[in-house]
């Protein structure tokens, strides 16, 4: 675990179209996705600039409701976020909070393992899809 519960993968793919597999691969896995927030247009809207920085929220209350139980400030990490972006060489990265990060974050709750597994599974697997070649 990244003691700073950020896990950050390089992307085979330009921003936008990770955030397109992003989002297709959560809506795959049956999750709502709450909120794309685009950082860059913000920057445009107000004269400044900023590299592609994409925001994706998103859950299902079948895979947080159970951390909530065993830990109710967790809602303040949920639902889950991911970052796609772009650094000052052109690579394309992908950010998320290591869920077990997260679950020690608000007091490593008893009885939430299996949900802090299931849910670093399917953020794994949507990661991987969003971040391999096309």
């Amino acid at each position: 675990m990244n003691p700073q519960g950020l896990i950050t993968l390089p992307s085979q793919n330009d921003p936008g179209t990770t955030m397109r597999k992003l989002q297709d691969a959560v809506r795959a896995k049956g999750m709502t996705i709450f909120a794309h927030i685009d950082h860059a247009a913000g920057a445009a809207e107000v004269g400044m600039t900023l590299r592609p920085t994409d925001l994706l929220i998103f859950g299902s209350a079948k895979g947080g409701t159970p951390l909530m139980q065993a830990a109710q400030s967790i809602g303040i990490d949920l639902p889950l976020k991911i970052l796609v972006w772009q650094d000052a060489e052109g690579r394309t990265w992908l950010s998320y909070n290591d869920p077990a990060w997260l679950a020690q974050r608000h007091g490593g709750p008893a009885g939430a393992e299996g949900a802090v597994q299931a849910m670093s599974g399917a953020l794994k697997a949507i990661a991987g899809t969003a971040t391999s070649a096309e």
